[in-house]
């Protein structure tokens, strides 16, 4: 507490899931009834990314589906990105013969990670990203995918016992109970590695913000330090929210890139 001002609702209230909206000026309470559903800031913001992607994605697909060629800048940049996934990650991580059902997967997972990152730039909303609830279940989507794509190529006990490396002789028969357990702690580990990275890139750039802009209500008792500390931090802060919007993409991108080598691993296996 600083001059009446609670510090830790300006550094939490961005990186943390709330039942309001702190809006310029207004204070927006979610509806008592969406609460008891369990609807929370986060949510609301992840349903706005869903339906943001229906608005982009739905017409985009009629207009290829029906052989219309796709015009105009925005439509353009939309197609670079599903291209470039497509044919610089997806299917080369995958393979050719393979990527095809996997691709809508993918680019949805994309689009839905990184909507949900560019939320945290607006300063009366949030990252859903930032949250280990959020990232936990999209690597257990992942997971699914993984395993359940390995079980279907290989067969349930192909797939598993296909983690352990080929290994001749009385040293591999000895050693393989060891590879395996070692193998699957691993492939449990990476997944969790994929919660854990994009939870703790967004909710760590975004406290970044929020603490230096926590220095602005600090500094207010004394009128000459006020004024410099709040130049310096608003300099700092729109910095590092240019790093950030940076990140937002690169995440987005990273998560997606391993999901797919993971399905790259599930179906060549060694």
């Amino acid at each position: 507490m600083s001059g009446g001002i609670n510090i830790e609702d300006i550094v939490a209230g961005h990186v943390k899931d709330t039942d309001y909206f702190h809006l310029p000026f207004y204070h927006l309470e979610i509806p008592e009834f969406l609460i008891n559903l369990g609807i929370t800031k986060f949510i609301l913001i992840e349903i706005a990314a869903a339906i943001l992607m229906g608005i982009i994605f739905l017409p985009l697909a009629a207009r290829i589906r029906g052989g219309k060629p796709v015009k105009g800048r925005f439509w353009n940049l939309i197609e670079v990105f599903l291209v470039y996934m497509k044919d610089e990650v997806i299917v080369p991580s995958i393979g050719k013969k393979d990527a095809a059902p996997f691709i809508p997967y993918l680019w949805t997972l994309f689009f839905f990670i990184l909507f949900c990152n560019l939320g945290g730039m607006l300063p009366w909303a949030g990252s859903p990203t930032g949250s280990v609830m959020v990232t936990g279940v999209l690597a257990i989507c992942t997971f699914v995918v993984v395993v359940a794509t390995g079980m279907i190529y290989h067969g349930v006990t192909g797939f598993w016992l296909g983690m352990i490396p080929p290994m001749d002789g009385v040293i591999g028969i000895v050693l393989a109970p060891f590879m395996f357990v070692l193998e699957v702690f691993s492939f449990f580990v990476k997944h969790c590695s994929l919660c854990i990275r994009l939870m703790a890139n967004m909710f760590g750039g975004h406290l970044m913000i929020g603490v230096f802009l926590a220095f602005i209500p600090m500094s207010a008792w004394a009128i000459y330090a006020w004024i410099p500390i709040t130049f310096l931090v608003i300099v700092t802060a729109v910095c590092v929210s240019f790093l950030e919007l940076f990140v937002a993409f690169l995440q987005a991108y990273i998560f997606t890139f391993l999901t797919s080598v993971y399905i790259g691993m599930a179906i060549h296996q060694h």
